[in-house]
């Protein structure tokens, strides 16, 4: 969420995807305890849902306008997707814990259960108490074409069209 954090336009937003950057380290440890108290190594391994997830994160910055409340719209909805799958992915594992009678995993688990939750109302209460209002506001910018947007980023067409 850092890359998020970095293309949001919103200082609100732009905290909240540091402040759960911070929480997602914390949540880290606790999913090698629960490895820990399962006696198995943790091994890191490629996410395909996830990475679908951040490719879909990475177009909504690419064809969305910088400095645009619009683009924090299309952020929120994205981080909100990431949040969604996580909250499912855990919440699947806490039961699973209970489930297998290890309280200790469960409670872990669910901890950042609740976080993950934590985090997708507080994406909610800043969409609909600014961000999307806001946005509706802004005028939809002209599609702005590939050769153009290239021209653009490497320093072209600084000259006003005729």
């Amino acid at each position: 969420m850092a890359k998020l954090g970095k293309a949001a336009t919103s200082n609100e937003l732009k905290q909240s995807f540091e402040e759960h950057r911070v929480v997602t380290e914390q949540q880290v440890g606790r999913v090698e305890q629960v490895f820990q108290l399962l006696n198995i190594k943790a091994i890191a391994k490629k996410c395909e849902a996830m990475e679908g997830l951040t490719r879909e994160a990475d177009s909504i910055v690419a064809e969305t306008q910088k400095g645009t409340l619009s683009r924090d719209a299309g952020l929120i909805m994205a981080a909100q997707k990431v949040e969604h799958y996580e909250i499912a992915s855990y919440g699947g594992l806490a039961q699973l814990a209970s489930t297998l009678g290890l309280e200790e995993a469960k409670n872990l688990l669910g901890q950042t259960l609740q976080e993950e939750k934590d985090t997708d109302e507080r994406l909610t209460q800043l969409a609909i108490s600014s961000i999307n209002l806001e946005a509706e506001k802004e005028e939809a910018p002209a599609p702005v074409q590939e050769e153009e947007k290239q021209a653009e980023e490497s320093g072209e067409n600084q000259g006003d069209p005729v």
